[in-house]
């Protein structure tokens, strides 16, 4: 009899689709490192479900009955600020993903994405990192864009080593692996990331990768 699997990934399921749902729980159920928490139809059932059971990650469709996912995501953001969100929509529209950036999403995919990549993208937005469908990087880029000289001139205040501090996190790297792939400290690198998100005015690591693609394009 084999182990259970220690430190699963606590996941809840949001859209407003039964079969989609009863997609999803086939696909990631069988996956022994994801453990499925709950799931909801609905903002309210969402946000109540996820102060119940504190998942580690909600798989979050934009489109719901009473209210769209960006403010499921704000309100479960806010109770719990360590749960991470992931979108997963079937559209592909700059003004959404800018809406969940700002929503403090921390991943935006879309539902033509295949089996394995849905369960990678769990796996690294649990472990921290942010995923953006290749799909949509074009509009996210041109999105930061449509945006003139703000973004470059709010970068011009952080110092370089903020930079590329940054510049990795715009990767979708940990703070860990920031860390390790600068020579800091852990500690060290979530001060960098306080002081960039004061300058730049942001409070997630996600809008501040996002004003980041302006420059590194």
């Amino acid at each position: 009899m084999k182990s259970p699997v220690k430190n699963r990934i606590r996941l809840v399921l949001v859209d407003d689709s039964l079969v989609v749902r009863m997609g999803l729980r086939t696909l990631l159920g069988t996956e022994p490192r994801i453990e499925i928490v709950g799931e909801a139809g609905t903002v309210a059932a969402a946000v109540e479900t996820c102060l119940h059971v504190k998942p580690a990650v909600v798989l979050l469709d934009i489109r719901l009955p009473d209210g769209t996912g960006f403010d499921a995501c704000r309100q479960i953001l806010a109770k719990l600020p360590d749960t991470r969100v992931l979108v997963l929509t079937s559209v592909a529209d700059e003004t959404l993903v800018d809406e969940a950036i700002r929503a403090g999403a921390h991943g935006y995919l879309l539902k033509e994405i295949d089996g394995r990549g849905l369960l990678q993208a769990v796996f690294d937005v649990s472990e921290g990192k942010s995923i953006l469908d290749p799909a949509v990087t074009a509009r996210v880029i041109q999105l930061v864009k449509g945006g003139t000289n703000a973004s470059r001139d709010a970068l011009a205040v952080l110092s370089p080593q903020e930079r590329k501090v940054l510049a990795l996190i715009a990767e979708g790297q940990t703070n860990k692996e920031v860390a390790n792939g600068l020579g800091l400290a852990e500690k060290t690198v979530k001060n960098y990331l306080s002081n960039i998100f004061e300058k730049l005015h942001v409070s997630r690591r996600s809008q501040a990768a996002a004003m980041f693609v302006r420059e590194s394009r």
